[in-house]
C-alpha cells in the first residue's frame, strides 16, 4: 500500500480510486469536491465542516450524537409539500404522484424554453445540461419500467443517455456527442411519460406486489426478477430529484442569459 506522508497533493485527481479503509489524519481537505463516492460507515472526528453542501441518499447521519436525516426530511417536506407524495404505497398514491410529476415537470420545461437554445446545452459545475438531464429520464423508464417491467429486453434509444457510473455495456447507447433539439427530445419524453401514465393506470395491488419476470438478454437492469413496487419507486425517485437539479441549475442558466 502507498503511503503519503507530509505530501503536498493540492489540485490531484482521483478517479476509479479505491480507498476502502484508507485512514486520513491531519489531512486539509479545503475546496476539495467528491462525486459519485460511497461514504458508507466513515467515521469523522475532530472536524471542521464549514460552508459543506451534501447531496444523495443519506441515511443515519449523526451530527454531534444528533441524527440529522430526520430533521433533514422534514424540512424537504415543508419546502416541497408534494414531495411527501412520491412515498407512494398503493396504486392510487402512484397516480397521484405520476399526475404531480407531469404537472411539475411541464412548469420546468415551459421555464426552460424562455431561455436561449444553446443553454439547455451547457452544464453547471459538471452536471448534466438540461436537455442531458431529459435524455437520463428517458434512459430511466426504458430501463425500469420498458425492459423491467415490461419485459422488453432491449427498449433504448439512440438518445438514451445512462448514468456515468454505470459504464459502458454492449447494446446500450450512450452518446454523450448528441446535441439534439429541446423539442427532440420532448417528443422522446412524451412517448415515455405516455407508457408510465398507461401502466399505472391499470396498475392494481396485485400487479404493484407482485415481481417482474427476469428478461432473456444481458442489460440494464440486470436479467433478475424486480419487486413491481421497487421499479416503480425508482421511476418516480428519478423524475422528482432530476427536476430539483434541473430547477437549480436553470437559475443559473438564468442569471447568465440576463
Amino acid at each position: 500500500m502507498t503511503d503519503f506522508l507530509g505530501e503536498d497533493l493540492t489540485g490531484a485527481r482521483f478517479s476509479n480510486v479505491q480507498l476502502t479503509g484508507a485512514r486520513f489524519s491531519d489531512v486539509d481537505l479545503t475546496n476539495a469536491r467528491f462525486q459519485l463516492v460511497d461514504l458508507t460507515g466513515v467515521t469523522i472526528r475532530g472536524a471542521a465542516l464549514v460552508d459543506v453542501e451534501i447531496s444523495g441518499e443519506v441515511r443515519n447521519l449523526r451530527v454531534n450524537g444528533v441524527d440529522v436525516v430526520p430533521l433533514v426530511e422534514a424540512e424537504l417536506n415543508r419546502r416541497y409539500p408534494d414531495r411527501a407524495r412520491m412515498a407512494a404505497t398503493d396504486p392510487d398514491g402512484f397516480r397521484e404522484a405520476w399526475t404531480i410529476l407531469e404537472r411539475l415537470w411541464d412548469n420546468t420545461v415551459e421555464r426552460a424554453r424562455r431561455l436561449p437554445p444553446e443553454l439547455l446545452h451547457e452544464r453547471v459545475e459538471g452536471e448534466w445540461s438540461f436537455v442531458e438531464t431529459l435524455r437520463h429520464l428517458v434512459f430511466a423508464t426504458d430501463a425500469w419500467v420498458s425492459r423491467a417491467i415490461l419485459g422488453n429486453p432491449s427498449p433504448w434509444h439512440p438518445l438514451d443517455l445512462p448514468h456515468d457510473e454505470m459504464g459502458d455495456r454492449p447494446g446500450i447507447p450512450r452518446d454523450r456527442d448528441a446535441r439534439p433539439s429541446l423539442d427532440e427530445v420532448l417528443a422522446l419524453r412524451a412517448d415515455r411519460m405516455a407508457t408510465v401514465r398507461q401502466l399505472i393506470a391499470s396498475l392494481g395491488d396485485e400487479q404493484l406486489t407482485g415481481m417482474t419476470q427476469p428478461v432473456g438478454e444481458p442489460g440494464y437492469p440486470a436479467s433478475k426478477g424486480f419487486p413491481v413496487r421497487e421499479c416503480l419507486q425508482t421511476v418516480l425517485n428519478e423524475e422528482w430529484e432530476h427536476r430539483l437539479y434541473a430547477e437549480r441549475d436553470l437559475d443559473v442558466l438564468q442569471s447568465r442569459s440576463s
